[in-house]
């Protein structure tokens, strides 16, 4: 079992930064990938940003350009740096991992974390 904790999150205005952390409960030995998804209220979860055990990273095509996604191995972290909010960035933040353990691939979620733009 991972436990994963989203910090960061909070009020920014529009064309203003955050950046998130998330801190897993363990080193985490076979990730598949990492990163974060998000849900604005009456919308589905959607990629934000992802790397991938080989250090590839996809990115939601709404973020491009805008968020970076990077891991620290050693802090067992991930972070998302936002940079040029814009309000419909507005949502709830999800660290996430997928694990190829023994019992096969096995999905973890963060317990999330309130982003909000507005001016």
């Amino acid at each position: 079992q991972v436990q994963l904790v989203e910090s960061g999150g909070g009020l920014v205005q529009p064309g203003g930064s955050l950046r998130l952390s998330c801190v897993a409960s363990r080193t985490i030995f076979s990730i598949v990938d990492m990163g974060w998804y998000r849900q604005a209220p009456g919308k589905e979860r959607e990629l934000v940003a992802t790397f991938t055990r080989d250090g590839s990273t996809n990115y939601g095509d709404s973020v491009k350009g805008r968020f970076t996604v990077s891991g620290d191995s050693a802090k067992n972290t991930v972070a998302l740096q936002m940079n040029s909010l814009k309000p419909e960035d507005t949502a709830v933040y999800y660290c996430y991992t997928k694990i190829h353990g023994a019992w096969g691939l096995q999905d973890y979620w963060g317990q999330g974390t309130q982003v909000t733009v507005s001016s």
